[in-house]
């Protein structure tokens, strides 16, 4: 007969949690699962939710940052631009153990200092959040070298603000895209690790296997 599960300790545990190191119920795995449990991504639970759980994709009306056009030219011309920075958010990410919301707020404090740059202002935004602030110093730190080594290459500063901010901002979609709307929520995360993995050692002009779906590239 199976142990009652350790967290509602009413219905029978049938299935080990790997965030918990115990046997749960398939109600509470359901309830909790990276809203009070942190669901390591190997788990096969929450694997097979990622199968079966759809987020709505954003509608254009929802969209933040309406306005920024991001092409698949765009993507295609900036190719080693958004890998770069996609690659320094899934380091930072596993780094500071961050999940899909501190991204977010990340993302969206970057977009609007650099809104302000494009503007010919000078404000940084900086989240409260210390976990989206620490992303944020990550992207920073790595938009910084990135334009140092174009610097070096070329002699030229070839790095213009607006494609940043195209980047992020593309970045900000798939978020959106990939958010299942959970406190402790990493199918963000997730996506970036399999296509920019964190432990890369791609160079910066490698082929970009990301795939976006077109609803988000608006």
């Amino acid at each position: 007969m199976n142990a009652p599960c350790k967290l509602c300790e009413k219905k029978r545990a049938r299935r080990h949690c790997p965030g918990l190191d115990g046997d749960i119920c398939p109600s509470c795995c359901g309830a909790e699962r990276e809203n009070t449990i942190d669901c390591p991504s190997a788990c096969e639970y929450l694997q097979e939710a990622r199968l079966r759980e759809h987020p709505a994709p954003p509608s254009e009306d929802t969209l933040p940052n309406r306005d920024i056009q991001v092409s698949e030219d765009f993507l295609r011309d900036k190719e080693p631009v958004v890998v770069c920075i996609s690659e320094a958010l899934t380091r930072a990410m596993e780094k500071e153990k961050a999940v899909d919301q501190d991204a977010r707020e990340a993302l969206d404090a970057l977009i609007r200092t650099y809104r302000t740059l494009d503007s010919g202002l000078i404000y940084e935004t900086r989240p409260s959040n210390p976990y989206a602030a620490a992303l944020q110093d990550a992207l920073k730190n790595a938009v910084a070298k990135l334009r140092e080594q174009l610097t070096e290459a070329s002699g030229l500063h070839q790095l213009r603000d607006a494609d940043i901010l195209g980047v992020l901002v593309f970045l900000e979609r798939i978020e959106l895209q990939y958010a299942n709307g959970r406190r402790r929520g990493r199918a963000f995360y997730d996506f970036l690790n399999s296509n920019f993995p964190a432990a890369s050692t791609v160079p910066s002009d490698a082929p970009m296997n990301a795939t976006v779906s077109p609803s988000v590239i608006l």
